[in-house]
């Protein structure tokens, strides 16, 4: 409990034991009344503080301003009425500061939970110098220091384990529960503790970059992009409270005037309390407080479960998604490749496969790491210029001034280089240097198949296809068990591995043979098919898929071997890149979006029937806090439900 609740607490106990002794022990009536005014004061005087304050700045109508007029206007009409008795507008002020202690703890505690699940902010960078190590705030690390993390510290920054070997928990990034092993050579990514050994790490990231960074951004930000029944809430309240206001002040003065101009009895004291009552009663508060709590528990729920969502309008937008896009490579399969073999090269393949992984160096593309894991030395980056990305077909670059494109054969056709076509099977990467053809690469998975039948059938179609991920075909079966009524798989390969892959993955659809642009232009078809009922989602990991991530109704990328540009285009990000992650968001947001609506319809039922009941004079103060507090109470503990994911 922080200070600021505590204080509170204090300040209803205290509030609390003056109340009750007005109430249960019989006093002198002026002592009686100068302790209900102690108690009313205590409890409430930040309330009254902050209507007075609200009128000041003209922005009148808000819940402190009906709690005040209510409260002060009972005690009012107590003292016209010489009743002595206060104890219904302390009652209200009290059960109404109960009830904000009650939430204050609530939201904090959600805060609480998500802020330690992200507490993954790392304080220092640990630099060897001189035999020692020394602590550097990770800002100041350069891309390409090594820096050493020892067991129980954070990794701070992103890099490749050079030395060392070790296990991690990556449960705060992923909300994966078992530890993953790494060694020399495998990446890693910040966030993640290093649980038993020493690890010697060369960053490949500044720290403004590194995934941890991100992470933090992300979740900083998501606040800002409020859902439609969020909007719709604000705004309802806005105009929902003066019009409350107003009614009643109608309540209070037009029934005893008809009355008193028809010549009846206009018992002006009952219908102002009745007035009062209908103030307390229609105190948005359930609504203002819960609807933004559950869309921030739900939020959180998710990014215990490793999905990331940049704000509450996206988790409505998921709840809605029944088509979902894939981009192949890395994201249904694994996209994991190595050099297998060069042909045709004049020069030693070394020299080749230099050139072709400077020439490469720029790109995050699987293919392109592979040429630069085979030339197996640092890059020199200083040696390369005018790099140009050509889309759908490969790279050019100078490299130590010499002309180099490295790509397919639509490259060599314009730059109208004779190149040799060849018959193993994988990806060819052909190359050419000052316009002169000088062999190509050959870059297939590294997980080929074993069984002579899968061979076969491999071989039918021209090429060792990339192997899909673990639980690939399961994660396109749990999305049309959740309702997605459409799967799409989009690829650059050619229509006979694409038509292979879609079987063993169960996808529904593909499309082939796409650039970049064409898989646009194929959502952009999707996006009609699919119409207003319905949202589109598409998955992807590479910087080709940015343009695509950003069409889409909701895009959704891969965060661990993700790039960054289809991240920060993303709307979602899954961290462990499991595509089984998709259909636990879309549950999430499901689960989510019917806490909102269940709370939308309790708070405005049971309000308008006790607005009604207080109306007519059948619902007194005692139901109006009911209607008030009671209210939000239970809509606070509705929405901390969106919290608890695990199961789904």
């Amino acid at each position: 409990m922080t200070k600021k609740q505590k204080k509170m607490l204090y300040r209803i106990l205290a509030a609390a034991v003056l109340f009750l002794a007005a109430k249960l022990i019989p006093l002198p009536a002026l002592v009686s009344a100068a302790l209900y005014f102690a108690a009313y004061l205590t409890v409430g005087c930040d309330i009254l503080r902050k209507a007075w304050k609200g009128i000041c700045n003209r922005q009148v109508f808000d819940e402190n301003f009906l709690m005040a007029v209510a409260t002060v206007g009972a005690i009012a009409l107590a003292l016209y009425e010489r009743s002595g008795d206060y104890s219904e507008a302390v009652a209200v002020m009290l059960f109404y500061q109960i009830g904000e202690l009650f939430q204050s703890y609530a939201v904090g505690k959600s805060r609480r939970s998500i802020t330690a699940l992200m507490d993954i902010r790392p304080d220092y960078a640990n630099i060897e110098r001189d035999g020692k190590l020394e602590q550097v705030d990770p800002d100041d690390v350069a891309v390409g220091t090594v820096i050493t993390v020892q067991p129980g510290e954070k990794i701070p920054i992103d890099g490749e384990i050079v030395e060392g070997a070790s296990t991690l928990n990556t449960a705060a990034l992923t909300g994966e529960s078992l530890p993953r092993d790494v060694s020399a050579g495998d990446e890693i990514i910040s966030g993640c503790i290093n649980m038993t050994g020493v690890l010697k790490v060369r960053t490949t990231k500044a720290f403004g970059e590194s995934t941890v960074s991100k992470i933090l951004e992300l979740m900083e930000n998501s606040s800002s992009h409020k859902s439609r029944s969020e909007s719709f809430i604000s705004r309802f309240a806005k105009v929902y409270t003066p019009a409350v206001c107003y009614s009643a002040l109608a309540l209070a003065i037009l029934p005893p005037l008809v009355l008193t101009v028809s010549g009846a009895d206009a018992d002006w004291g009952t219908w102002v309390y009745r007035a009062l009552t209908f103030l307390v009663i229609s105190c948005p508060c359930a609504l203002v407080i819960s609807i933004p709590l559950s869309f921030f528990a739900g939020l959180g729920g998710a990014g215990k479960e490793g999905v990331l969502i940049k704000g509450s309008n996206y988790l409505e937008a998921l709840s809605r998604t029944k088509t979902v896009v894939f981009d192949k490579t890395g994201t249904l399969t694994q996209g994991v490749f190595e050099v297998s073999a060069v042909h045709h090269s004049p020069m030693a393949q070394e020299k080749l496969l230099e050139y072709a992984a400077l020439a490469e160096c720029a790109s995050s593309h699987p293919i392109s790491k592979s040429l630069q894991k085979a030339y197996g030395k640092e890059i020199e980056r200083d040696r390369v210029t005018g790099i140009q990305e050509i889309s759908g077909s490969g790279v050019i670059a100078r490299v130590d001034g010499a002309e180099v494109a490295a790509g397919n054969g639509k490259l060599m056709k314009r730059m109208g280089v004779d190149y040799i076509d060849c018959h193993s099977s994988g990806t060819i990467i052909h190359i050419a240097i000052d316009g002169k053809y000088a062999g190509h690469v050959v870059i297939s998975d590294v997980e080929k198949p074993t069984s002579r039948a899968a061979i076969a059938e491999l071989k039918k179609i021209g090429v060792i296809s990339d192997v899909p991920k673990p639980h690939a075909a399961e994660a396109v079966a749990a999305l049309k068990k959740c309702g997605v009524k459409k799967t799409v798989m989009l690829t650059g390969d050619i229509g006979r591995v694409a038509e292979y892959m879609a079987k063993k993955l169960g996808v529904d659809q593909y499309r082939s043979d796409l650039l970049p642009a064409d898989k646009v232009a194929e959502v952009e078809k999707l996006l009609a098919e699919t119409g207003r009922k319905g949202k589109l989602a598409f998955v992807g990991d590479g910087i080709n898929d940015a343009p695509v991530l950003s069409r889409a109704d909701i895009g959704i990328a891969m965060g661990a071997m993700g790039s960054d540009a289809a991240i920060e285009a993303a709307d979602i990000v899954l961290m462990d890149d499991d595509p089984m992650k998709i259909s636990k968001a879309i549950k999430i947001s499901r689960k989510c979006i019917g806490i909102v609506y269940q709370n939308i319809a309790f708070a405005l039922g049971v309000k308008a029937l006790c607005l009604i009941l207080g109306a007519l004079g059948i619902a007194n103060m005692w139901a109006a806090i009911f209607a008030d507090v009671g209210v939000m109470v239970l809509a606070v503990l509705n929405a901390i439900r969106a919290l608890y994911v695990h199961s789904l």
